[in-house]
């Protein structure tokens, strides 16, 4: 029995623990309704129930499941549709003009060379 009930102590304890190390390092972004230290405070003082509701309550889930409809990302979009995309060739296009001009300028410079 004694056996027993050690077990079930020490996994109440790995559980607070995670849920300490996973309030810590979560994003303040993804914390809700308490400040991160609160919830620290609460999962250790009120432990396993605080655990329990700082896993459950105290962050957001990354995932469809829990997302309402205005926080689902936008759809991607096809390369041809995406106006960034479509300004970065342009960039891309208007650097290699660049680029083949200098070059054409050091072939001009190098066929002036009066050493060879």
């Amino acid at each position: 029995m004694a056996r027993l009930e050690l077990i079930v102590v020490l996994a109440l304890v790995a559980f607070t623990i995670f849920a300490f190390i996973d309030c810590i390092l979560a994003e303040s972004s993804r914390v809700r309704a308490l400040p991160k230290v609160a919830w620290a405070i609460i999962i250790v003082l009120i432990s396993p129930f605080g655990g329990i509701l700082g896993l459950v309550l105290g962050k957001e889930r990354q995932g469809g499941a829990g997302r309402s409809v205005l926080q689902r990302p936008s759809p991607s979009r096809a390369p041809d549709d995406n106006p960034a995309f479509l300004r970065s060739l342009s960039e891309d296009k208007a650097r290699d003009a660049r680029i083949r001009e200098i070059e054409a300028q050091l072939a001009e410079l190098d066929d002036d060379d009066p050493k060879k």
